[in-house]
């Protein structure tokens, strides 16, 4: 039986289509997916992300131990702030990418892929056994999270009474009281727009969500689902777990490499990424843009074009889209090929598409967030 997040009957009521993701009945869209998409780069979106695993990490060892198990400086983050970062194996693949929220001193919210979950608490708990003042635990459950996404957010969270969002930069948080609880709202997001998560008890999720649709449906907010999500986080070249990063590769072939901190010390995956960087990689994740009108897609093949027809490499993710009209996407290839510039071929089903190497994000805004 699949999983539902506090605001099921809310996707229902609004006449989502539900489907199974993770193991969660989680809304793919609602009025369509490229309808979503341009309310969100237009006006605003509403996202259910509640499916997503949320777990605490607190107390005076908690800095110290999220160091050694995450790869980014996590001792950068001050109160308020979050850092993007990544759980490695000890083989430097990557175990999840996941977002540190520096909530109050030695207090940290750890959010992770709803897939991804359970392996992580388990990964977590197992290594902090040996750490003394910190403690793990497992908040998933008791908190649900929503995102409101797009130039209008700001203005629609001050309209139900959080006014302190107003003076939130990128990437920080703060608590604040709504919805008739506290919740903790941060300035972050997976679509390029400007952007907020909540974090607040599943109790109160009902009452938040119809708050938000209730003052921000006059102004263009419409409730969005995963397919809209999907194509605004590949805009952006965001990397999205189970298609561009899994335990199979590591941050820095993802081409993440400015959320490894070698500087900092100790931490799992560390020997093999120092490996992998004084000795060189045998594949990089690059994006690629479309010469001609068609769709990439998850699994199709790259081909160089010396000579014609070599298979090099596969397409991670790949969509049309709908702001650029043109079919755009990310996948793995042999370095000598990941310079911008360079003409790669996507086979689809059968005919070679030519497409340009481009460095992300293949979206730019024109308005600055």
């Amino acid at each position: 039986m699949m999983q539902q997040t506090p605001l099921i009957t809310q996707h229902r009521a609004a006449g989502a289509k539900l489907v199974d993701f993770a193991g969660w009945e989680m809304p793919i869209q609602y009025s369509g997916v490229v309808d979503e998409y341009h309310a969100v780069r237009g006006r605003a979106g509403l996202f259910d992300v509640s499916h997503m695993g949320r777990i605490s990490v607190s107390g005076p060892g908690s800095v110290g131990f999220l160091q050694y198990v995450t790869t980014n400086d996590v001792s950068k983050i001050s109160v308020r702030s979050s850092q993007y970062s990544m759980v490695c194996n000890p083989h430097g693949g990557i175990k999840d990418d996941i977002f540190i929220y520096h909530v109050k001193p030695y207090e940290f919210l750890v959010c992770v892929n709803a897939s991804n979950r359970e392996k992580i608490v388990a990964w977590l708990l197992e290594k902090v056994a040996h750490v003394q003042g910190c403690r793990v635990r497992d908040r998933s459950t008791e908190l649900a999270q929503i995102a409101v996404q797009g130039p209008i957010s700001r203005e629609l969270l001050i309209a139900t009474g959080m006014h302190d969002v107003a003076d939130l930069n990128v990437r920080q948080c703060l608590e604040v009281t709504a919805f008739g609880g506290t919740a903790v709202v941060s300035r972050t997001g997976y679509t390029g727009e400007l952007g907020y998560e909540l974090y607040l008890p599943a109790h109160l999720a009902s009452s938040a969500w119809e708050a938000l649709m209730k003052v921000g449906h006059p102004l263009g907010l419409k409730p969005a689902g995963l397919g809209a999500r999907d194509l605004l986080r590949l805009d952006m070249g965001y990397l999205l777990y189970g298609n561009d990063i899994s335990e199979d590769v590591s941050p820095l072939e993802a081409g993440a490499e400015w959320v490894v901190n070698f500087e900092k010390g100790e931490f799992v995956g560390r020997s093999v990424l120092w490996a992998q960087r004084t000795q060189g990689l045998t594949r990089r994740l690059v994006g690629f843009e479309l010469l001609e009108k068609a769709v990439p897609r998850h699994g199709f093949t790259i081909l160089s074009g010396d000579p014609p027809g070599q298979s090099i490499g596969e397409v991670a993710s790949g969509n049309l889209s709908p702001s650029l009209q043109k079919g755009v996407g990310l996948g793995y290839v042999p370095p000598r090929y990941a310079e911008p510039g360079t003409t790669i071929w996507i086979d689809i089903r059968g005919k070679s598409v030519p497409a340009k190497v481009v460095k992300p994000p293949f979206y730019k805004r024109t308005r600055s967030v």
